[in-house]
């Protein structure tokens, strides 16, 4: 009985140093968000390297850093690109070797955009057009993995979509919307502005005599935070200016009700040591219209030079009209202007 239990006790010491030191590797599941996920098999990369674990362990892999590399990264030699070179192992940027790890079909890839819907980009519909499979696209230059989204502006130089999408290969991204934003109905947009009414834009009225290429993105960038331009911004050509300039359509320099409904300009007070001084729209406005003096004489734009007496008297500002003979002289009758 006790040489029983001895045995027993040798047999259990002995298997436990086994037990401690097993290793206990697992397919580890790389999840693609357009694909089905990578499988990497420890088994077969470690019967392969005869259980050496630091073959990759940290050299190649680094188990605290946690990072994901890029295909075009792993072409040089990053991560699985180490040994899958071409010479150690099949290499990655092997177009037939895409199959060996890649299981599977890609997926359609899903893109929503504010205001505009949802885009879907179709891999199957591409890669039954190009002949050069996944690296047409997949290739370090196309789609890197680093950009993230894109604007229509960017594409329109050529990133991503646009590298095909450029009225010689394929459509264009700089026009038809309707191909990629399936059902796009573009809403009117308003502006709004300290001091004025709200200006609208129809996009049902402008769409009747213009495509979408006509103004975006050369007139208006497809972005988030675009600049807003002033008036003065306008006559000069940038923005609705781009048409609105008299030729193609109403100037922007006058007509203000036709963008600005119901709008009546406020009077305009400027204080200075000489005492208050107002302006009256309404007053000004049975004589001359809008365009009589904006932009030419007073710019519409936030901060712009306020003229003295002595610039006045040069023909400046006020002193365009008021210089005895268009209208009373700012040399003199100070108290016509300045209420003390």
């Amino acid at each position: 009985m006790q040489f029983r239990l001895a045995l027993l006790m040798v047999l259990i010491v002995c298997a436990f140093p086994v037990a401690l030191f097993a290793k206990e590797t697992k397919d580890v599941k790389f999840p693609l968000k357009n694909g089905e996920a990578v499988v990497f098999s420890h088994d077969v990369h470690l019967l392969k390297y005869n259980n050496n674990c630091r073959i990759c362990h940290n050299a190649i892999f680094d188990l605290k850093a946690k990072r994901h590399y890029t295909m075009a990264e792993m072409e040089k030699t990053k991560s699985c690109g180490a040994c899958h070179s071409g010479i150690k192992a099949f290499s990655v940027a092997d177009e037939k070797s895409c199959v060996k790890c890649h299981k599977g079909k890609p997926r359609n890839v899903e893109f929503k955009i504010k205001g505009l819907g949802q885009t879907t980009f179709s891999h199957s519909a591409h890669l039954a057009k190009i002949s050069d499979g996944c690296k047409a696209c997949h290739n370090g230059t196309v789609i890197t993995g680093k950009e993230g989204r894109v604007t229509m502006a960017q594409m329109e130089k050529g990133k991503t979509c646009g590298a095909c999408h450029n009225g010689k290969r394929a459509f264009t991204v700089a026009g038809n919307c309707g191909k990629c934003h399936a059902g796009m109905k573009p809403r009117e947009i308003t502006w709004k502005a300290k001091g004025v009414t709200d200006a609208k834009f129809s996009h049902d009225f402008h769409l009747e005599a213009f495509s979408c290429k006509d103004c975006h993105t050369k007139l208006f960038a497809f972005k988030a935070g675009a600049k807003h331009f002033s008036m003065t911004d306008m006559q000069k050509g940038k923005s609705c200016g781009g048409c609105h300039n008299g030729k193609e359509a109403f100037s922007v320099a006058g007509d203000c009700n036709k963008c600005h409904k119901g709008y009546k300009p406020g009077a305009v007070i400027f204080k200075n040591e000489g005492g208050e001084v107002k302006f009256s729209h309404e007053f000004h406005l049975e004589a001359y219209k809008c365009a009589d003096c904006h932009n030419k004489i007073f710019p519409m734009r936030a901060g712009a030079k306020h003229h003295t007496m002595g610039d006045m008297e040069k023909g400046m500002s006020c002193g365009a009209c008021h210089n005895g003979k268009d209208a009373f002289t700012s040399n003199g009758e100070c108290d016509k202007c300045h209420k003390m």
